[in-house]
């Protein structure tokens, strides 16, 4: 199935709960992918996938070396992933080199700004400590997606929202519950 619109999610610190809350307010018609980068050590990320596989009305997937995207269905990167584009669909890659963060938040926002297929992209910064997520957030409002940044009244550390903010004055401002409603709306 071809794929019309992507959802990318960023976080860190406190990021586990908000991306709960998403995860929660997803509806049954879900024709999206959504693509999770949450910091948190390897050894936690697969305990983490199964949570918000049960407590979620679609698939939650652990994403994986040349795994073909699919709509409906939600991924959780285990490690440093990009998306790129071969013989018509998406799929992950598996990036080897040694990074700030993982999974880098930036490092998949950038590989999806990259793309030229006609798909509609919204990316989210969540709760978290540090910039990651900004440069790459800046750089799909660019090339045209629709950029949301966690406010600092529902973030539960305002350091990555913050400074994705600084660098991109276009994007808005939401609470966790705005954010969770502008998905359903996308």
């Amino acid at each position: 199935m071809h794929i019309k619109k992507l959802i990318l999610i960023g976080a860190s610190t406190g990021g586990p709960g908000q991306i709960q809350k998403i995860i929660k307010s997803i509806k049954k018609d879900f024709n999206k992918v959504m693509i999770i980068a949450q910091h948190m050590q390897s050894a936690y990320l697969q305990s983490f996938t199964n949570q918000l596989d049960n407590n979620c009305i679609v698939q939650v997937a652990t994403a994986s070396e040349n795994l073909t995207l699919s709509s409906g269905n939600i991924y959780v990167l285990p490690e440093n992933y990009e998306i790129f584009e071969s013989m018509g669909v998406l799929k992950f890659k598996k990036y080897n080199d040694a990074l700030n963060y993982s999974p880098n938040i930036n490092l998949l926002f950038n590989s999806v700004s990259n793309i030229k297929e006609n798909i509609e992209v919204m990316c989210i910064v969540l709760t978290g400590i540090g910039d990651d997520g900004a440069v790459g957030a800046y750089n799909l409002q660019k090339s045209g997606a629709k950029c949301l940044n966690e406010s600092e009244e529902s973030s539960i550390v305002y350091g990555m929202p913050k400074a994705a903010n600084e660098l991109n004055p276009y994007a808005k401002q939401c609470d966790i519950n705005q954010i969770c409603k502008a998905m359903e709306e996308f």
